[in-house]
């Protein structure tokens, strides 16, 4: 409860399948997935959207499927629209938006619901650079909540500057489960960042730009 966990592997080892079991949407063929408390997350940024419905209609409805009440939704409106800043497409249907567009306010949405676990599955691989900016500061405040993390991401550095703990999954299996900048050298990531190690990984910005 409360950590920060990063979740790598090779495309295929089984993250997005554990989000999926964690969020409920899948369930175990064996054993049992225990939580606690809400559950919010950015598994498929939009998933529920509907592409008649305007922005604006959206958000309440996304905010209902992710256990906002409309009280709750009215109250975080304008944050969540000034963090999406989609300007006057807002009262667009969403079905006209650009991919972009349509990442940003799923983003939106769901960083803005009060959890007890978020899970995050790429979730910086959305919108232009400064707004993959604004998305990491948003999740640093999440961690800094106090709320659990598990974060599922292929960019290094953002795992070493989101995380203080790293498992790594081998085709389903546990490979690696221990300290952030070990579990990123386990899976060799910093070879992939130029040999970087350390605090020089985690404080790199622009090779976060890039990497994502």
């Amino acid at each position: 409860q409360g950590e920060s966990v990063g979740l790598m592997g090779l495309n295929g080892s089984g993250k997005s399948t554990l989000l999926k079991l964690i969020n409920g949407t899948m369930r175990p063929d064996s054993g049992s997935v225990l939580t606690r408390g809400r559950i919010a997350g950015l598994i498929a940024t939009g998933a529920g959207f509907h592409s008649q419905l305007t922005g604006r209609e959206n958000v309440y409805l996304n905010a209902a499927i992710l256990g906002m009440s409309e009280k709750e939704t009215a109250r975080k409106f304008e944050e969540i629209v000034d963090f999406a800043d989609i300007g006057d497409f807002l009262d667009t249907p969403v079905g006209n938006y650009s991919s972009g567009m349509y990442s940003r306010l799923g983003f939106a949405v769901a960083v803005h619901v009060d959890s007890d676990i978020f899970l995050a599955d790429e979730v910086l691989a959305v919108g232009d650079k400064p707004f993959k900016k604004k998305c990491l500061e948003k999740m640093e405040e999440v961690r800094a909540s106090g709320v659990t993390l598990v974060y599922v991401s292929h960019a290094a550095a953002s795992v070493a500057k989101m995380c203080e703990r790293v498992i790594v999954l081998e085709k389903g299996k546990l490979g690696f489960d221990g300290p952030a900048l070990d579990g990123i050298r386990y899976v060799k990531y910093d070879d992939d960042m130029g040999g970087k190690e350390g605090d020089e990984l985690a404080a790199s910005d622009e090779e976060l730009g890039a990497d994502i």
